[in-house]
């Protein structure tokens, strides 16, 4: 194993949730009861009473959450969260791929008058 492998283990040991899967989980809290329900209580730090939804973590007492919230990476989970997950119309239009139906033609109304 190289020094290479030994990296990307690394990371994907320590990745967490994507911005997308967070904003499910709070629109649907059955999303978020399906991933938690992935995980065995007795593996998670405080037996997996503390979770802080917007950064999806575990925390092992209650004072270490309300700590974590008062923190500068919890308040930066929430303004990433708040501009709201990348979608596939966001990905398209920095590739280039837009649609382009020519210069928008000014609309005439026409009137039409009605002898009555």
């Amino acid at each position: 194993m190289g020094v290479f492998a030994k990296r990307t283990r690394t990371k994907t040991r320590r990745k967490t949730r994507d911005i997308d899967q967070i904003a499910a989980d709070l629109l649907s809290p059955r999303h978020l009861e399906q991933f938690k329900d992935t995980k065995a209580a007795e593996d998670l730090p405080g037996l997996g009473r503390h979770y802080c939804i917007p950064c999806a973590k575990w925390f092992d007492t209650e004072y270490t959450l309300i700590a974590h919230k008062k923190g500068k990476p919890h308040r930066r989970q929430l303004k990433q969260l708040k501009d709201g997950p990348y979608t596939h119309k966001d990905a398209n239009e920095v590739a280039g791929l837009r649609i382009d139906n020519g210069p928008e033609k000014p609309k005439v109304e026409m009137e039409i008058d009605m002898a009555v």
